[in-house]
């Protein structure tokens, strides 16, 4: 199968590419500037030169590949609705370009703050009322009768390399001189290692069905106080708790979403596609690789 991969030079995208690869399929990968052309050529996939605002290459990927995965988003937390906006329309685009073929397209999502269902973020767990619309795109497209399914991702997908949430924790622990954790710290996040993932989208882009929803979930639940731990032990700083405006100014702009409740689990997602995550947990990975040496 060729597969149509955005994002491809990105920390998911590019070991998507891997595992496409590994398993026997062509990669053409959408790159926005000739540094990320050459890690997606590099990586052995085709390059396709554009990006998300750029529709006619959209269109161009998706009548060239026999399925996508959609794994580009802009992280700029400062313009996050012109960047549920960018998403969108990409999503459309691309849907109405394969409408009508048996094409497969997975999009990607979080769950990050969905509403949870006896105290974990499951398949049925709604996302309706998401800031970032993703999925509600992807499922009206299935609607019309597009064969395109949705992978959520937990907020760490983490390995060596990572620039997402994790890392962002760390600088603000070194900048202040205190690991933090909001309230008590018994609030969770869930958290899946980036080559796991990887194998997840593989799977959902072979095996998929119309309209699914996929929770791909590493670790369930981990207590942000156990987070902070680990940061506060690797970086020889204090573990302190944080209440009120004190979250925001230690935080900055993810004060808001270190509150959420994150544990999630994805069962029926292991059950449908036969995935299981082989790789170490968050809480591993971010001894051995999140603060050098």
């Amino acid at each position: 199968m060729k597969v149509f991969v955005t994002g491809a030079s990105g920390f998911i995208g590019s070991a998507i590419i891997k595992e496409l690869i590994a398993a026997g399929h062509q990669v053409l990968g959408l790159a926005r500037s000739e540094e990320s052309a050459k890690a997606v050529s590099d990586a052995g996939a085709e390059v396709l030169l554009g990006s998300l605002e750029d529709l006619d290459a959209l269109k161009q990927g998706a009548s060239q590949a026999d399925g996508i995965i959609h794994t580009a988003f802009i992280h700029d937390f400062t313009q996050y609705q012109k960047a549920g906006e960018v998403d969108r329309t990409a999503i459309n685009t691309m849907g109405e370009a394969v409408l009508g073929t048996d094409k497969a397209i997975i999009v990607t999502s979080g769950m990050l703050g969905l509403p949870p269902i006896d105290g974990f973020i499951t398949e049925e767990s709604s996302a309706e009322n998401s800031p970032r619309t993703s999925e509600a795109t992807a499922l009206a497209l299935a609607e019309k009768g597009v064969t395109i399914s949705v992978v959520r991702l937990p907020p760490s997908v983490h390995d060596r390399g990572d620039k997402g949430f994790i890392p962002f924790i760390i600088a603000m622990a070194r900048k202040n001189g205190v690991s933090a954790y909001p309230e008590e710290g018994k609030n969770h996040w869930s958290a899946v290692h980036r080559l796991d993932a990887a194998k997840a989208f593989r799977l959902a882009l072979e095996r998929g069905e119309k309209g699914a929803v996929y929770n791909v979930v590493g670790d369930n639940a981990i207590e942000t106080k156990k987070i902070a731990t680990v940061i506060g032990e690797k970086l020889n700083l204090p573990v302190q708790s944080l209440s009120g405006d004190d979250i925001v100014k230690h935080f900055d702009w993810m004060g808001r979403f270190i509150t959420f409740e994150g544990a999630a689990t994805g069962n029926k997602t292991q059950e449908k596609l036969n995935w299981k995550p082989t790789h170490p947990g968050l809480l591993e990975d971010m001894d051995q690789h999140y603060f050098g040496g």
